[in-house]
């Protein structure tokens, strides 16, 4: 090629596009961008999680300015300047809310940050039958520091709660009076009890572990009139579009982090069935959530 000679320009793709078809193209370059970069979505709000941001505004009477939040936060000095950055971010993206002098308030999803019991006091409200029908013991497995087990002793005081987990994660817990706490193994042993709570616990476990589990509890409920297994986790098949998308992110979650996996109720009713449990009810009240109730074959 002579130097000399000008170098040519590449086509446009079209010469014909309306200014309508150009706007289109840029608002689906900004849609492509939003789903390029929606994890920078969690990471934010993992970060105002760290930060304590939610309870914070909380703890304020539920609105903070940025001096409020900068005030009990521990962000150094020099990262202040981020925090206008970071709320204004979330709050485009519906964690927050602002108004016009610049005082941040929680909206729904937020308040969920900042009440990390909300989905054991929704179970016991909308579902209270499940806890008080014939039920004197519960044994919470996996139950970690017995939050769960403290709620259900809070609304029935009547019922005897245990709480079963591994060593490292009971010791040093201190005795309150309203919860027992068990170390051990749920693949070995699982204390006996009228009901046995599985809450947030099978998914993270594969078919067969799920078997083995759940084989223990009903060894546990054997000899109890009306023993049930009560499992709080996700049943994938929502009707609502935001909820069945997130049952199956949290899927893609359990791929990534664990052996286990979020199930369709087909699954849940094979892994009942081998573990000697002939009788279910699914109760989806807890959004993405379900509340199942599980009976033996027999007593």
């Amino acid at each position: 090629m002579d130097q000399n000679q000008p170098i040519p320009f590449p086509a446009p793709l079209s010469t014909t596009g309306t200014d309508a078809d150009d706007a289109e193209l840029l608002q689906a370059q900004a849609e492509l961008c939003c789903h390029a970069w929606r994890h920078m979505e969690s990471m934010a709000l993992k970060c105002a999680i760290d930060l304590g941001i939610p309870s914070a505004i909380h703890r304020n009477g539920g609105s903070a300015s940025l001096p409020d939040l900068l005030a009990t936060l521990p962000i150094a000095e020099n990262k202040s300047p981020f925090l206008h950055r970071l709320m204004r971010f979330l709050t485009v993206s519906g964690i927050f809310t602002s108004a016009d002098d610049g005082v941040y308030q929680l909206t729904r999803v937020a308040s969920m940050a900042a009440d990390s019991k909300f989905l054991a006091e929704i179970a016991i409200r909308r579902h209270a039958e499940a806890f008080m029908t014939n039920v004197s013991s519960l044994v919470d497995v996996g139950g970690g520091d017995g939050s769960m087990a403290r709620a259900i002793v809070k609304a029935f005081p009547h019922i005897k709660c245990l709480v079963l987990d591994l060593p490292h994660v009971v010791r040093g817990i201190p005795a309150d009076g309203f919860v027992e706490y068990v170390a051990g193994d749920m693949m070995d042993f699982v204390p006996p009890a009228n009901v046995v709570l599985l809450k947030l616990v099978l998914h993270d476990w594969s078919d067969e572990d799920c078997v083995r589990i759940l084989s223990r509890c009903r060894e546990a409920i054997s000899n109890r009139e009306g023993g049930k297994v009560i499992i709080i986790d996700t049943v994938i098949g929502s009707q609502s579009q935001q909820i069945y998308e997130a049952q199956l992110f949290l899927d893609l979650c359990m791929m990534t982090v664990t052996t286990g996996k979020e199930r369709e109720e087909k699954e849940w009713h094979m892994i009942f069935l081998k573990a000697g449990f002939t009788q279910y009810k699914i109760l989806p009240i807890l959004g993405i959530k379900s509340l199942i109730e599980v009976n033996p074959s027999q007593y």
